[in-house]
């Protein structure tokens, strides 16, 4: 992931924390934590792999590494050349879990998966997600289905407003959901990564 901003690695770190990519809230139905990941707010083009790495040892994977979870991660809005962290480094973020916390992953439930990404994963989800972590992820095409599988009182006001917006579109666009139908031009409520790196900036990352 390059860094076209030349951000330090502490401002690196800090727009993470403030784009709140990564979020450990709330319990799913068998009252495992949830690490909620939000996929169209991470910054691809800002953040390195090795910032990206310490962040998650330092903030994350501290506090998963005793008991099991699961992680719900929300792939609405996500694009290739804007917030998608490319091949190599999934591969690089998988291989620096710990051995620990990979074992206390029990489910991975995948929102919004789309077209594109099922045939990713179909093609290179088993060779990046090695040791049967693939075997975890479970797709969930509605944000209404995610609540079978997780406490919805709990993890309902973490889930921005843009990915129930795409539900709705799906429900009456429901080709989009297949590749048939483009969405590139739907305007999501949420602020964009772009925005929010520009306020960012504006503020002197104080």
């Amino acid at each position: 992931m390059a860094s076209p901003l030349k951000l330090s690695p502490a401002d690196q770190e800090h727009l993470i924390d403030k784009l709140q990519v990564f979020k450990i809230h709330g319990r799913d139905k068998r009252g495992r934590k949830v690490l909620c990941i939000i996929g169209k707010l991470f910054p691809a083009q800002l953040v390195s792999t090795e910032v990206l790495n310490q962040y998650l040892e330092e903030k994350i994977f501290a506090n998963l590494k005793d008991k099991p979870f699961s992680v719900v991660y929300v792939n609405t809005g996500v694009q290739r050349n804007e917030n998608f962290p490319g091949i190599s480094t999934l591969r690089s973020i998988y291989d620096a879990i710990p051995i620990n916390v990979r074992d206390n992953l029990e489910a991975v439930y995948f929102v919004h998966p789309g077209l594109q990404s099922r045939l990713f994963l179909a093609t290179f989800g088993r060779f990046i997600f090695i040791g049967g972590m693939y075997r975890k992820l479970q797709y969930v095409n509605r944000v209404e289905f995610l609540w079978n599988h997780v406490r919805r009182n709990e993890i309902e006001f973490e889930i921005p407003e843009f990915v129930f917006d795409h539900d709705e579109e799906l429900e009456h666009r429901p080709m989009m959901e297949y590749g048939l139908e483009s969405d590139h031009r739907r305007a999501y409520g949420t602020p964009s990564v772009d925005s929010a790196v520009s306020m960012y900036s504006m503020r002197c990352i104080a």
